[in-house]
């Protein structure tokens, strides 16, 4: 696609969320504090897309977060805030120089350099907070806050786990629990040592939780088919056939898809 067919499209999308601004029942309501919730869900949409790399799908929800931003733009023009144009050039700048190692003279020669560059020029940046945990958002997911809080805390040079030592820290929490009974504090510790396995392994631990609980999901729907087929109510066999019966379909899962974890 060329040039000028991508800046026709997204006038032409923004040309209908005008449109349905002025003439929408619903679009006339929103403001930035009832919009963001469905931004928020469309975002998750979009990641469970791409986890499951489903480009179809990828697709479709990147247009819906493309009209958030264009939605929430709109709403800063009629207040005289800014503008779509403006919030894609402060992004441009923005990026332009958190990239000193693309467009100016400083090396990076891994990504965690890159990030620790990047942390460094943002908190260089006038109007920011400052502090390795400035501007952190407390309203993140638990498994992206932890994830974002051990990042901060590594650019600022303070990492000293290697992968393997992250992997026997989060056993030895699993092993307190073990030990001295669960509490808040100590199931805490334990995925918060979890998360940073999953930081040291660059996997996402907010979308590995997610891909869990739904294989976990499918997997029970699954054993309560199975029961139904036996002529068995789910919830009234034994908890030993329960458990057969999952153990069933997670051997049904794996002869179906021999790569399934």
């Amino acid at each position: 696609m060329s040039r000028e067919d991508i800046t026709e499209a997204l006038g032409r999308l923004d040309d209908l969320t005008r449109r349905l601004r002025r003439e929408c029942p619903w679009d006339r309501e929103q403001d930035e504090r009832s919009i963001v919730p469905h931004t928020v869900e469309e975002a998750y949409e979009l990641a469970d897309a791409a986890a499951r790399g489903d480009d179809a799908k990828l697709l479709d929800e990147l247009g819906d977060v493309l009209f958030q931003v264009h939605f929430l733009s709109l709403l800063l023009e009629e207040r005289g805030a800014g503008d779509l144009a403006q919030v894609a050039e402060h992004c441009r700048r923005k990026l332009v120089r958190r990239h000193p190692h693309v467009f100016g003279d400083a090396e990076a020669e891994t990504a965690g350099q890159v990030l620790r560059n990047w942390d460094a020029v943002k908190e260089g940046e006038e109007g920011r907070e400052r502090g390795v945990f400035a501007e952190v958002p407390e309203n993140l997911p638990g498994p992206l806050l932890a994830r974002k809080v051990q990042r901060r805390a590594a650019s600022s040079g303070f990492d000293p786990l290697t992968a393997p030592e992250t992997v026997d820290a989060a056993r030895l929490a699993l092993e307190q629990i073990a030990a001295d009974g669960a509490d808040a504090a100590t199931i805490g510790d334990a995925l918060f040592a979890l998360v940073n396995v999953a930081r040291k392994a660059k996997v996402d631990p907010e979308l590995a939780l997610r891909a869990s609980a739904g294989r976990f999901r499918s997997r029970v729907e699954a054993a309560v088919t199975l029961a139904e087929r036996a002529g068995e109510s789910w919830n009234e066999i034994t908890d030993d056939r329960r458990l057969s019966l999952y153990a069933q379909a997670r051997l049904n899962e794996t002869q179906e898809s021999p790569e399934s974890p």
